[in-house]
Order: structure tokens, then sequence, then C-alpha cells
């Protein structure tokens, strides 16, 4: 007969494991009452957040369960991402609409013109006569941070945007995409989130978008604000900011796109230099018709002499110069010094969509300048 010592052993190692595979899942575990862990039910309406999918690895069908197998991306409808989460009707009332379904490397600077123009309904008119507080968008992560610094720029709200991903497909082991949508809709729905602009969620990290990017190939930590460290964090109790972004963005951003076109976006190309560089590759760029180049420059932006040369050339013809660094942090200076503008802090991607949108509303060189410095 099983000693009673025995019996308790397995009656606890039982409720361990019940109640760690529920904290990863993210479901509420049954606690006594009195307990401090106690989850607590909604007492008021619930926010009402709309998921907008895109695709991506979130969305993903993976070939078999094994970690790092093959797995067709963009692949399964938001309906069924959602129909298995667990303590969403406990969380949000939450809506979806598919805009488009396709790996974010797919994702172009049209699909962020139509992304933004839809946010900014929905945010604004609400879904079929009823509000909405909050959108979450789904992505792929390899362009995510592109998206979403887009977003940050044009959609004109203080009503939160989230735009959230995924590492490992639905179908694999340890598959980060549920507990990733549950903190991103928690987020989106949070009052907390308010006049923040666009944030990316994932692993439980909140982040600013002007500020995250994707620092690993596979790791699901892998998205940082390198300089400045994650806004905030969010787990089974909510959303829990600690800063405060202070560039402008969401409402505060004056970049309107409702009435512009994909024809009004203009090429902008980004130049990555190192020792030997010519100017072969950026008189390429502007042969193709690029009106701005970003320069991924070595260390505080420095450029070749041959390539420095040719950039030259090119801004006294009238190609824009933005200058940003390849290290990956630290901020770059060339506001009203001639040939370039200075990017600050931004990474040549994200400096390149800001050139592009501010090219959209302005071609003063001196309003390009203050643009860089207060975005």
């Amino acid at each position: 007969m099983r000693s009673q010592r025995a019996r308790n052993h397995v009656a606890t190692r039982t409720a361990i494991t019940f109640l760690a595979a529920s904290v990863l899942c993210g479901t509420a575990v049954a606690q006594a009452p009195g307990s401090p862990d106690q989850a607590e039910e909604p007492t008021g309406p619930l926010p009402h957040v709309r998921v907008v999918a895109t695709g991506g690895t979130i969305a993903g069908r993976a070939q078999s369960a094994e970690a790092g197998a093959g797995y067709e991306s963009g692949a399964l409808p938001i309906e069924e991402l959602l129909a298995d989460l667990p303590g969403l009707d406990r969380m949000a009332e939450v809506t979806a609409e598919q805009f488009i379904n396709v790996p974010s490397t797919a994702v172009s600077p049209a699909h962020w013109l139509g992304l933004a123009q839809r946010l900014n309904e929905i945010l604004r008119d609400g879904i079929d006569g009823r509000a909405v507080d909050g959108v979450v968008v789904t992505h792929g992560t390899d362009a995510l941070e592109e998206t979403a610094y887009f977003l940050d720029l044009t959609v004109l709200s203080d009503k939160p945007v989230v735009v959230v991903g995924a590492m490992r497909p639905p179908g694999t082991v340890s598959a980060d995409g549920p507990i990733n949508l549950i903190r991103a809709i928690q987020t989106a729905g949070a009052e907390e989130s308010h006049g923040r602009g666009t944030l990316v969620v994932l692993n439980e990290e909140i982040h600013d978008a002007r500020d995250a990017t994707k620092t690993n190939t596979h790791s699901v930590e892998t998205f940082r604000s390198r300089s400045w460290g994650p806004l905030g964090n969010v787990g089974r109790d909510g959303a829990h900011y600690y800063r405060r972004a202070e560039k402008r963005d969401g409402a505060r951003s004056e970049f309107d796109v409702t009435a512009n076109t994909p024809e009004d976006i203009p090429r902008v190309d980004i130049l990555y230099s190192y020792n030997g560089a010519d100017g072969v590759g950026a008189q390429g760029f502007a042969d193709a018709g690029a009106v701005g180049l970003v320069v991924a420059g070595s260390g505080g932006g420095g450029t070749s002499r041959e390539l420095g040369e040719t950039l030259r050339e090119l801004a006294q013809g009238g190609v824009w110069l933005v200058r940003t660094s390849r290290t990956g942090s630290g901020s770059v200076g060339g506001w009203g010094r001639g040939t370039y503008v200075g990017a600050d802090d931004l990474l040549p991607q994200k400096a390149r969509i800001l050139l592009m949108v501010a090219l959209m509303s302005t071609q003063d060189p001196e309003e390009i300048q203050r643009i860089f410095r207060e975005y």
C-alpha cells in the first residue's frame, strides 16, 4: 500500500505540472479563496480589440512537430489562430479580419499604406457600429519592425496598435504564437496602452515601434530596443509600463495618408558602406529612380572616399541623402551640414521609412531635417 508521503508527493507534482502548463498557455488556474495569485474576473465591459492579420510565421503551417522543421508561412486564416486561445472571453471582445496572408518579406510599401488607411478607419469608425478600443496586427517577424514603424508614423490615433508575430509556427514544439497573440490582445485592450503610438509585443515584452528591432535569427527573445530597452512587460495580470517614448508618433504625428495612393510613395534605397566601396551601387540606385538614399555608414556614418564623392554628386543632382550607422546603435548627426540629413539613432531600415513618409508631405530641406529630429 502506497504511503501517505508518496501519495502527497504525487499530488503535489501533478498540481505543479498543471499550474506550469496553465501559466505557459495563458489560462487562469482556479485558486483557493483569498489566494493572492487568483485572477480577477472582469468587473466592467470588456474592451473591443480588432485583430487584423497579415500572415507570417504566426500563421504558418508546419511540415512536422519537430523543432527546426520547415513550414509554410502565412497559410492559416486568423479565425483558426483565434479559435483555440484560452481565456479570450475574460480578456476582450475580439473580432478579426484578414488583410493579407503572406510572409513578412512580401509586404510592400503599398501594403503599408493600405494597412495604415484601414487601421485609421477602424479606430475612427469602429466595426458594425461598435467602437474599437485597440487593434492587433499579426505579422511575420523578419520585417515586422518596418511595418510597425510605418504604422507608428501614419496611424493618427491615441488608441493602441500592437504588432505581434512568432518565431515558431503553429504545430511545432513550444510554438510561441498563441501566448504572443494573447499578450498582444491584452496590451491592445489596456487603458495604459493609450497614447503610446504603435507597439511591438513578443515574449511578454512591450517595445516602442521606433526602437524595436529583430536581433537574432531563431531566438524567441529576438526583439530588442537596443539603446533604451522595452517600454514595459505584459503577463497574466496585464500590461505594465516603466518608461515612455518621447519621439512623435500616433496621434502626435503630422503624417495624414488618408488621400495618398501607392504611386505617391517615393523610392528610397539603402546603401551599405564598406572599405573599398565605390559609387557604382549608389549610381545604380539613382539610375533606377531612387529619390533618396539612406547610407548605412561605418562607425558614426562614414563612407569610403570613392563612395562619398559619388554621393555628393548625387546630392547636387537632387537625391536626398540620410546618414545612419551600420553599428546598430548610437546617434548620427548631420543636421544643417549640407549634403546629409542625420538620422539620430534610427536604424537604416527605419530611416528609410521616415524619409519616404516625409517626402510624401514636403520637399523643404529644413522641414526634412526637422522631421528627423522630432520622429
